[in-house]
Parts: structure tokens; C-alpha cells; sequence
């Protein structure tokens, strides 16, 4: 296929109801006759930390369901996860076909998502597939701590370091105080190697600012930015993260602030609900105007 004209690709932010806060991502509503140099050429075009593309219509699980196949680029390789842009797809497909019930077949499995309208604003919950907590050996620990200068000391003890999947693996690092988290000022090649070797997605920086409210951060040099905005699949893997150590009740509702240390403020709302393995995490976005893209 050749380059693909602009005017095929949608742009949102999710997670923020404002075009300049939240995480932007790349929407390409039809992607059926593009091959994977194709997304990963319009991705790195975009700069945007995860682009979204549909490639054709699949035959959801359940009734009343669309179905979609869909493939997920940073600018520098395909991911088999991202939140941010599951919702911002929903999102764009919701104003096209109205509010509903989706099935997004992703590389790492099946994810629902539910769109609605609440007010103004459309809503949408993804679930994630099963996730899983691994712990980290400790000369991987370290290198990490080394590679964003954080000192072990300033690790809150509370929130112990583990790895978490939930379609993508996150290291989750947790900080004693607000002070440090803000301070973010990492080696970026250092950290890229450690996390190719680990298969890392990103870091999930956290401070607990109290028993449901979280503020983090994402580094993302794997995928070729600094940092993510606003990271669904690392929310969901934290939600994960917090019900498996037991630092949360096993029905909760979690909410993540993201994105203000970089003046892209945005909310992610973690659900956590008994019996059921899977995490949902629930956003609003909105269309990016040409005149407030970067």
C-alpha cells in the first residue's frame, strides 16, 4: 500500500476530555491493506507513543458485539497491548457507529470495551486479559534503580518491586514521596537495554497518595519517547499488581492521576472486581483538532 494520506488517520487524546491533556494516539479506522512497515511508518510520522490500527472485522464472543483485529506501533517497534489507544480507537468508532459494545482481537488476546455517554462526553471501559505478578531478581532491580538514579531508599516499602502483565509487562516501581516522583530524569539508553532484555513495555512509577489514589509515571524508551502520558495497560497492570500483594481489597475502585509532571494531565479509573480475574480501566478522550497538534 502506498503512504497513507492524512486525512485517513484519525487523531485522539484519551483519557482527558482535553485535546492537550491525556495521551495522543494515531487511529487508522481501516488498515486492511497495510502491512506492518506501513502502521510502523505512520507511527513513527505521528511521534505519538502508541498508534492503533484496524485491520478487519472479526466475529465477537458475544451477542450484539462488533469485532475488530487490531495492531498496536510505537515509533520504533509493534507492541501487543496499549490501553490508551484501545480507548481512543473505541472512542473514534463510537462517533462513527454510535455508544456500544466492542471486541478488540489483539496480539496478547481478546479485550472488551464498553463505550457510553455520559453527558457530553463518551466514556469507555476496556478489560484486560488475564493478568499475572512476577517478582524481579534483584541484580535486574538494581540496574533499574541505576539507570533512573533513584536511590533503593527512596523506593516506598510498602509497595514492593514486582513485574506485572496484563497484555504488556510493567515494572512497577513505587516512590516514598511525591518529591521524587516528579524528579524524573533518567539514562535513556541504559534503561531502553535493560527493559529489551527484560520484554518490559514500560516503567509504572507510582506514589500512593492514599488507599485508592495513585499518581505515575511511564518511561518509555522501548518505544522511542521519554515518557507515556497516560497508560492503560500499565494501569491495568498495577490494578493487578496491588489486588495480587493483597494492598487492595479484591473489589475496588482505583483512580490514577498521569501525565501532570509533563503538563498532559489525565485520569484512568481502575476497577477491580471479585471473581474475576481481569481489570477494567475506564477513560473519556476526544478528537485531536488540527489546531492543537504538535
Amino acid at each position: 500500500m502506498s503512504e497513507l494520506p492524512d486525512a485517513e488517520i484519525l487523531r485522539y487524546t484519551a483519557f482527558s476530555a482535553d485535546p492537550e491533556g491525556g495521551n495522543p494516539a494515531g487511529v487508522v479506522l481501516d488498515a486492511s491493506g497495510m502491512d506492518g512497515a506501513g502502521m510502523l511508518a505512520v507511527a513513527a510520522r505521528l511521534g505519538y507513543s502508541e498508534s492503533a490500527f484496524l485491520t478487519g472485522r472479526t466475529e465477537a464472543s458475544a451477542p450484539g458485539t462488533s469485532g475488530y483485529a487490531i495492531r498496536y506501533f510505537s515509533p520504533k517497534a509493534e507492541v501487543p497491548f496499549c490501553g490508551h489507544a484501545t480507548v481512543a480507537t473505541a472512542l473514534a468508532l463510537a462517533e462513527r457507529d454510535g455508544p456500544g459494545d466492542l471486541e478488540f482481537a489483539t496480539p496478547a488476546g481478546p479485550v472488551p470495551v464498553t463505550v457510553v455517554r455520559a453527558g457530553a462526553e463518551l466514556r469507555a471501559t476496556l478489560t484486560s486479559v488475564e493478568p499475572h505478578v512476577t517478582d524481579i531478581a534483584p541484580d535486574d532491580l538494581a540496574e533499574a534503580l541505576a539507570a533512573l538514579d533513584w536511590p533503593a531508599t527512596d523506593l516506598d516499602p510498602a509497595l514492593p518491586p514486582r513485574i506485572a502483565y496484563a497484555g504488556a509487562r510493567h515494572l512497577v516501581l513505587a516512590a516514598a514521596t511525591r518529591e521524587r516522583l516528579a524528579a524524573l530524569d533518567y539514562d535513556f539508553a541504559r534503561l531502553e537495554a535493560l527493559m529489551h532484555r527484560l520484554d518490559l513495555t514500560t516503567l509504572q512509577l507510582v506514589w500512593r497518595a492514599s488507599d485508592s489514589v495513585f499518581h505515575v509515571r511511564d518511561p518509555f524508551p522501548v518505544g522511542g519517547v521519554v515518557e507515556d502520558p497516560a497508560t492503560g495497560a500499565a494501569a491495568a497492570a498495577f490494578g493487578a499488581y496491588l489486588r495480587t500483594l493483597s494492598l487492595v481489597p479484591d473489589t475496588a475502585e482505583l483512580t490514577l492521576h498521569q501525565g501532570e509532571d509533563m503538563g498532559r494531565p489525565g485520569t484512568l479509573t481502575v476497577a477491580l472486581w471479585a471473581g474475576d480475574a481481569r481489570v477494567r480501566v475506564t477513560g473519556t478522550g476526544t478528537r485531536i483538532p488540527a489546531a492543537a497538534r504538535a
